[in-house]
């Protein structure tokens, strides 16, 4: 199948602002007779629920942990995103654009990506409305700083603080709603299943946490706001209870999975310890501002770094890519610094790290500007490592962080599925093969203040509101589906736990789908999560009851999803064979090492469907480019 991104007519600049007076409306008097669900409450959700709350329509919002405060967007450090050019350094809408197409390597729609960058500026102004403390400079304007993958100072930050003080706002915004009376929030309640009902979206399957108890509510439309899947790797910089199973569950309802092999590897984190770790750290990519990357130049080199003369150290990011130098894209500064740790270069425990040295940028400015700027990041790396990063450099290595890839949505940011909307990260929209640094916050924002509010009500204003309820079929047939595959879930009894399944899966997509991959490895890695799936089923053991608070049931249902997802991933990859952003087919590379993609036979959306046994079903998205020129994506 050939899918329609359904994207405007006419010239790139007027398309956005064309549909929206294209698009049919619900009356204020009849917005009040709709009912809209939203799960997950992060950036994203928040922020839609709050508008469409705000809007008169009935809201009910879905989050699995006991506050909206506490969703995965709370952990963004680094910044936001907009083309406000208050540098006066040469930013616009279209470079912003350019470079978000760019950076993922075009591999995303162009119509999305330029609404994205012309909304950019509304959310700042919708943020300081909000009262979010960004950061000021010496004459009162909002400061920025520069981003990878960028030539100019596009980022409004606050400090290392900017996810946590986005979602404040938009938790604000959601708190008035829910006060009231136009948003209804369901805290401790996890999704499970997506019901459809005559090919329509109209609600869910949840089961309350606290209790156990399974039940299901309807609407007219539902928003999935449930954020990536890249928990699937075990280890991450995401928080442990961020899964794949709305957006899977909504899969094998129908819709439609986007190029889920475009996971995003981000290079400052934390190095890897040891297996007592359940997960990792990010150090914000704004440290590389002022951090200078390097490595010894003598292989194997074990002296303290301060004992390493200037003329022995390879600042290779400044020496490979001397036009954005430490600031190079994600995907590239990644694969370069496992290729110098591969090398024999890297330091620290097992060689697996590379310094990020503040040096001379505390020479230049000084220590308390630098405190200043990333005071609390600083102070974070100390109560990790035990050691001072204003005397010496972090340590750092890549690590799975965010997922391009997500459910297929077209301009509308509906699913094929009618009347079921993604939004954020559960989407595969905007990002292409690689995200740009601090476009997640800008893109949940983006989709749920600005766009969101003006595409439901196309789709609603053609629905009869509550056409369904509770009682219908489809409901009674889902809560007995969910019901069975807990009740299957506890009555394995085997030997082992849900975490060393998760662990040992986490394992095998890192060592054969994670920074690089090849036929070799990911045909490899096909075999081995089909045989651990099937242990699983036999094997894994959960403790407790179905009719009480169970975190080990929980994870068991996620790590079950996450398994049938990781063979989707690496199907994804192994048909995929190019290399993209950050998929890298070792098979696929220029005589440079770069990425080396095939305009010609895999330029398109990869929309994968569910049929059970028979394996996923493909569908194309052809990608057009009318105004930009796809071409070698060079940072030199």
């Amino acid at each position: 199948m050939i899918l329609d991104g359904k994207c405007p007519t006419g010239p790139l600049s007027e398309k956005w602002e064309k549909h929206r007076h294209e698009m049919k409306l619900v009356s204020p008097a009849n917005k009040r007779r709709y009912k809209i669900i939203v799960v997950g409450t992060g950036l994203a959700g928040s922020s839609a629920a709050a508008t469409l709350g705000e809007l008169g329509y009935k809201v009910e919002a879905f989050c699995h942990l006991d506050s909206a405060r506490r969703a995965h967007s709370i952990a963004a450090q680094g910044g936001i995103n907009a083309a406000k050019n208050y540098p006066n350094d040469g930013d616009s809408i279209f470079r912003l654009f350019h470079d978000t197409i760019k950076g993922g390597d075009f591999r995303s729609r162009e119509a999305n990506v330029y609404r994205l960058a012309t909304v950019s500026s509304n959310i700042i102004d919708q943020c300081v409305a909000q009262g979010v403390p960004f950061a000021r400079d010496y004459s009162g304007y909002l400061d920025n700083r520069s981003f990878g993958g960028a030539q100019v100072s596009r980022t409004f930050y606050a400090r290392g603080q900017t996810g946590q003080q986005l979602l404040l706002g938009a938790y604000s915004a959601l708190s008035r709603q829910v006060k009231a009376g136009s948003v209804t929030l369901h805290t401790r309640t996890e999704m499970l299943d997506l019901v459809v009902v005559n090919g329509e979206a109209k609600g869910i399957t949840v089961r309350d946490m606290v209790t156990g108890k399974i039940s299901c509510h309807a609407a007219d439309a539902v928003c999935l706001c449930t954020g990536g899947y890249i928990n699937v790797f075990y280890l991450s910089t995401n928080s442990m209870g961020s899964n794949v199973t709305a957006t899977f569950r909504a899969y094998k309802r129908g819709a439609f999975f986007a190029n889920p092999c475009y996971t995003q590897i981000h290079p400052t984190c934390i190095p890897i310890t040891g297996e007592h770790q359940s997960k990792l750290t990010l150090m914000s990519e704004s440290l590389r501002n002022d951090g200078r990357v390097w490595v010894p130049k003598i292989r194997g080199d074990r002296r303290a770094p301060g004992e390493i003369p200037e003329e022995e150290r390879d600042y290779y990011l400044e020496r490979k890519y001397p036009s954005f130098g430490n600031l190079a894209p994600r995907d590239i500064s990644s694969r370069a610094a496992k290729e110098v740790c591969d090398a024999g270069y890297g330091v620290g425990s097992g060689g697996c790290g590379v310094y990020l040295d503040f040096a001379e940028a505390i020479k230049r400015v000084g220590e308390d500007k630098i405190r200043e700027r990333y005071g609390n990041l600083f102070d974070m790396y100390q109560k990790i490592t035990d050691e001072n990063a204003y005397k010496q450099p972090m340590r750092i290595y890549p690590a799975p962080h965010y997922a391009m890839g997500g459910l297929w949505v077209d301009y509308n940011l509906q699913s094929n599925v009618p009347g079921l909307f993604v939004l954020g990260e559960a989407n595969f929209s905007d990002h292409g093969a690689n995200r740009l640094g601090a476009s997640a916050l800008m893109q949940g924002l983006a989709d749920g203040y600005f766009i969101i509010p003006y595409t439901i009500a196309d789709y609603l204003a053609r629905t009869q509101p509550g056409k369904v309820n509770t009682g219908d079929p489809e409901f009674i047939k889902s809560v007995e589906e969910t019901e069975r595959f807990i009740k299957g879930l506890l009555c394995v009894k085997g030997k082992r736990t849900v975490d060393e399944f998760h662990r040992q899966l986490g394992s095998i997509m890192w060592e054969n789908a994670g920074m690089v991959r090849s036929r070799e490895s990911l045909t490899k890695a096909l075999s081995l999560i089909s045989g651990l799936r099937a242990e699983f089923w036999e094997n894994v053991r959960v403790p407790g009851g179905e009719a009480e608070l169970n975190q080990e049931l929980e994870k068991a249902r996620r790590v079950a999803d996450f398994l049938e997802f990781g063979e989707l991933l690496v199907q994804d990859a192994l048909h995929r064979e190019e290399s993209c952003g950050s998929h890298f087919r070792v098979e696929y590379e220029t005589p440079e090492g770069e990425a080396m993609r095939d305009d010609e036979n895999f330029c398109y959306v990869a929309a994968w469907g569910f049929r059970g046994d028979k394996g996923p079903e493909l569908h194309k998205e052809p990608l057009v480019f009318e105004n930009v020129q796809l071409a070698v994506r060079s940072y030199k």
